[in-house]
């Protein structure tokens, strides 16, 4: 199998957990995994010791995301590719794992229009629409350069930075990033791991949900989980066979979303 896993930042405010690497290891054994990460908070903390206010901005549809001007998508590439990435590579190398640390800027890896206007829901509940700074929504994934890379052994780890048609970088959501990744390489299973046990509906946790139930579940969720779900209609709408909302905190979280024994697993 191919699975695309995303490594929420929520899970790597600690580091890369061991239980994380170690189950990476093992089921690599057996098939091919792209990982995909976030890091928000570590990218907010140093952009806080440079003296760089964070903005934070509400779409009408409930999403919740950075203001990226030029400053701070400087900021967001340096954590994201730098320090975040490096640190996940070093991680799985050193238990022999033959990670290759990427953004979608190397090799154009993932391109994205860049958004340049903003509609936001302000303080007092009013749309408004913004200048849309350097934030993109992901357009082409190269999956020739994924396919070289896991069919020779290699396990991509990628930043959810993208390369706009002006050769800048731009900021992307991780979760869509991960799932377009994971519907251009024709992945079998996309992993979302996160800090919490899966969707949860009037207080309850959803083992399991077909793609209507997903959409239909929409209106329900918080902003917390609601890029998840998005993500996940996405990747299935995009041909990827199952998608698993797990907690990347567990004991071997990607074995057991295989499995099918944690969270909440989303198919067509």
């Amino acid at each position: 199998m191919i699975i695309v896993v995303k490594l929420g930042g929520s899970t790597l405010e600690k580091g890369v957990s061991e239980s994380f690497v170690q189950d990476i290891k093992k089921v690599s054994e057996n098939h091919k995994i792209i990982i995909v990460h976030g890091g928000g908070a570590k990218v907010t903390q140093m952009a806080a010791k440079l003296g760089k206010e964070q903005k934070f901005v509400v779409s009408p549809e409930g999403f919740r995301s950075r203001y990226t001007d030029r400053e701070t998508v400087e900021i967001f590439t340096m954590v994201m590719a730098g320090k975040i990435n490096k640190e996940i590579v070093i991680a799985l190398q050193r238990q022999g794992v033959n990670a290759v640390g990427l953004s979608g800027l190397d090799g154009s890896l993932a391109k994205a229009n860049r958004k340049k206007q903003l509609v936001i829901i302000d303080e007092r509940g009013r749309k408004r629409i913004i200048e849309g700074g350097y934030t993109g929504k992901i357009s082409e994934v190269n999956s020739n350069l994924l396919n070289l890379l896991i069919n020779n052994q290699y396990t991509p780890v990628i930043a959810p930075i993208a390369i706009g048609s002006e050769f800048e970088p731009l900021n992307t959501d991780g979760d869509r990033m991960a799932a377009n990744v994971a519907g251009e390489i024709k992945a079998d299973m996309l992993i979302l791991l996160t800090d919490v046990k899966g969707l949860e509906l009037d207080g309850k946790l959803i083992p399991k949900l077909n793609f209507l139930e997903a959409k239909d579940a929409l209106g329900r969720i918080g902003p917390g989980m609601i890029t998840k779900i998005y993500a996940a209609i996405e990747a299935i709408n995009l041909g990827v066979k199952k998608v698993a909302i797990a907690p990347g905190l567990e004991s071997s979280p990607i074995t057991l979303s295989i499995e099918e024994k944690c969270g909440t697993v989303i198919e067509k």
